[in-house]
């Protein structure tokens, strides 16, 4: 009687499930885990410190809080609460530029101000950028933003 056929198809067997387990794996997972990738654009305001414009993770993008400076002099913008709002929107706009998205795939925002009398003059502008289908949003007064400026915004996008 031959004893080594029964463990030959043994190992033959697991050797195939093993195979088969792999490739199942593999197809079951062939999108790999989601990195972290930094979004970051001229066309925005150049990070002030340690942190970047905007991180994909997977298909949701982070975006920093924009203030108001434009990124093409650098330069502080301390006009009106809607020019200020208009230039915060637009920087964001250039990020998610960058990131292959549009104001359309903002799914939330955090809206600081430094003052929350100016909430009806910013909540006009803030209106134009997000006609359909606006995104959750928080609104909140602060004592104080970064260069003393009125407003600052961050955003949540998902495609």
């Amino acid at each position: 009687m031959d004893c080594t056929a029964p463990r030959t198809a043994l190992r033959t067997t697991r050797l195939l499930a093993g195979a088969l387990f792999a490739a199942s794996a593999i197809l079951a997972g062939c999108a790999t885990a989601p990195t972290k990738e930094v979004i970051a654009t001229k066309d925005a305001p150049a990070a002030i410190g340690p942190y970047s414009q905007a991180i994909r993770f997977g298909n949701t993008v982070y975006l920093a809080g924009q203030i108001p400076i434009d990124p093409k002099t650098n330069q502080l913008n301390t006009g009106s609460i809607e020019e200020q709002t208009r230039l915060v929107l637009d920087n964001l706009k250039a990020v998610l530029a960058a990131a292959g998205m549009t104001m359309d795939d903002v799914v939330s925002t955090s809206v600081f101000l430094k003052d929350l009398n100016d909430f009806g003059r910013m909540n006009a502008v803030y209106a134009t950028y997000f006609k359909d289908k606006p995104p959750a949003r928080a609104t909140v007064q602060v004592a104080r933003l970064p260069r003393d400026v009125a407003i600052e915004i961050s955003a949540v996008a998902a495609k």
